[in-house]
């Protein structure tokens, strides 16, 4: 396979057509055709099932193209940086965080640097591609939830901005200082749909309260779980970080009389020591959070194991604290 062909694959993946990839890509209809039977050759299998001008990909070839995309950024970053160091330009400064940081304490940080760098690279996306583009070293920062388990990664921080209920404003729960876990029993709780971070510790702390919801509306965000609730669709339980940053109307958020813990790191690459770029970005976050949301707690990776069951519960310091850092 070559350079060509795999641009022709991505070209049909984003435009859904031999023609519209042509003209993505500049190429002659024909072109792209042959360009994707001779990468159908090279790898050894099917990639678009053909209905007369329609092509659907593959099951393979939605495996595929996850790689060759991310490939495919990759090598544009590397001929971005040779023109960068040609131009005898500073490299860029690549930054990807969970939609709750990006959104708020990330370009918070940014307006603090004494020098932000000229070119600077933000992307919102789920924590599990955080931690393999800092690994793929395509990114020189990340800002992802925990659990974080990897030799190749340096957790510099850990913050727990713990959880809250988020309700419709006329919903009789907003008049509370505090929501009960209890008052849940009968109501539609609005949860994530990944059960490894965030959703897992709900799912314990209502289970540690006796509380079984029989109706659940699950969702890939806690901004989109606000939404849900601002229509009234039940009460979300999401993090504060994104409660606190992202107004909302027609929402309210209240604490909730269990702790929840939220917990979100910095990282960087194990195998690339921070530049003085990354340096005051990791400081410029410290310094930010201390001074917009004091009472979140900054905790170094090694206190966790000695703060242990005291803070987080036997079951969540085992999952957050053994799986996350040892």
């Amino acid at each position: 396979m070559n350079l060509r062909q795999l641009e022709a694959f991505a070209a049909v993946m984003s435009a859904g057509s031999i023609t519209g990839a042509a003209r993505l890509l500049d190429r002659s209809q024909p072109a792209v055709t042959r360009l994707i039977k001779e990468l159908e050759a090279s790898v050894g299998f099917t990639l678009f099932d053909r209905t007369g001008a329609r092509v659907t990909p593959t099951s393979r070839a939605l495996q595929l193209h996850e790689e060759v995309d991310r490939s495919l950024i990759g090598l544009g970053r590397i001929q971005e940086r040779a023109a960068a160091i040609a131009r005898a330009e500073e490299r860029a400064l690549r930054i990807a965080a969970i939609p709750a940081l990006a959104t708020s304490l990330v370009p918070a940080a940014l307006t603090t640097l004494d020098r932000l760098p000229e070119q600077v690279s933000v992307r919102s996306t789920a924590a599990e591609e955080i931690i393999r583009s800092v690994l793929d070293l395509t990114i020189d920062i990340g800002l992802a939830s925990l659990p974080i388990d990897h030799p190749g990664l340096t957790l510099h921080w850990v913050v727990d901005a713990g959880s809250v209920a988020v309700v419709k404003s006329d919903d009789p729960l907003a008049d509370r200082p505090v929501v009960a876990l209890s008052d849940l029993a009968e109501r539609r709780v609005i949860t994530m749909t990944n059960p490894y971070r965030l959703r897992r510790r709900v799912d314990r702390a209502l289970a540690a309260a006796g509380i079984n919801p029989a109706r659940r509306l699950e969702t890939n965000g806690s901004i989109y779980a606000m939404i849900a609730a601002s229509h009234g669709l039940g009460v979300a339980l999401v993090d504060r970080m994104t409660a606190l940053s992202v107004p909302m109307e027609g929402v309210v958020a209240r604490p909730i009389d269990h702790h929840i813990p939220f917990l979100w790191g910095v990282v960087t690459p194990a195998a690339r020591p921070p530049d003085a770029a990354v340096a005051s970005l990791i400081d410029a976050l410290s310094d930010t959070l201390a001074s917009t949301m004091p009472d979140m707690r900054k905790l170094d990776p090694g206190a966790l194991h000695a703060l242990g069951d005291a803070v987080f519960g036997p079951d969540i310091a085992e999952e957050l604290v053994g799986g996350a850092l040892e």
